[in-house]
């Protein structure tokens, strides 16, 4: 059940940008992903190629975009962490086969909607303000952007994990001009709950209908 207003189109496709780049240089850039901010650097030229090689023949090709996308996706961003988070405390009462499922609709949704959102990708700057040297040990940050266009400025927050097994960083969440991307699916989630008695396979199977 994702309902979209305009702004929160804008704020699925900043969060686009910020993970699509990121997964473009991965594989040529392993020592970027163990530095959050150099990543971020890097990804943000990275994207404009993404965007590029698809958007002429947009919305033809719609489909092997998405699954491009998808699967640039797998192995970066921790949609299990951050789909429990969304679920809240129906997450731990709800079987395995509902939390998978709400995974797979869940990435679903977010392929989708940002990926149509950065086919409107303008001549928007996007700046890394925050940069700075972080503790060996340090596993969380929260690197600061700001996406300026001739309208506007937006402030862009987005929360880094850094795996212990491999070092790399995983985006687990966005926030753009104070709005919380967990929390505002979170707050869906529940709502959608309450108005289904704690049905939990009724959310699922109606999650996407909103997007439509």
């Amino acid at each position: 059940m994702i309902r979209l207003n305009s702004f929160l189109t804008l704020f699925l496709f900043v969060f686009g940008l910020s993970l699509l780049a990121s997964l473009q240089v991965a594989v040529g850039a392993v020592e970027n992903k163990q530095d959050p901010f150099a990543n971020i650097e890097e990804m943000t030229s990275e994207l404009l190629v993404i965007i590029a090689e698809h958007k002429s023949n947009f919305p033809n090709n719609e489909s092997a975009y998405f699954d491009a996308l998808n699967n640039l996706m797998t192995g970066f961003v921790d949609f299990d962490f951050v789909a429990k988070k969304v679920m809240g405390k129906y997450a731990k009462s709800s079987a395995k086969d509902q939390r998978e499922r709400f995974e797979a609709l869940f990435r679903k949704g977010l392929v989708e909607t940002y990926g149509r959102g950065l086919m409107s990708y303008g001549n928007e700057k996007i700046v890394l303000i925050n940069k700075q040297t972080l503790p060996a040990k340090q596993r969380r940050v929260l690197a600061k952007q700001e996406i300026r266009s001739d309208a506007a400025v937006y402030p862009l927050n987005y929360l880094m994990y850094r795996k212990k097994s491999t070092g790399e960083w995983n985006i687990v969440n966005v926030t753009l001009n104070g709005i919380d991307l967990s929390k505002t699916f979170a707050s869906q989630f529940l709502n959608a709950a309450r108005k289904s008695s704690g049905d939990i396979d009724q959310v699922i199977d109606s999650w996407m209908s909103g997007s439509k």
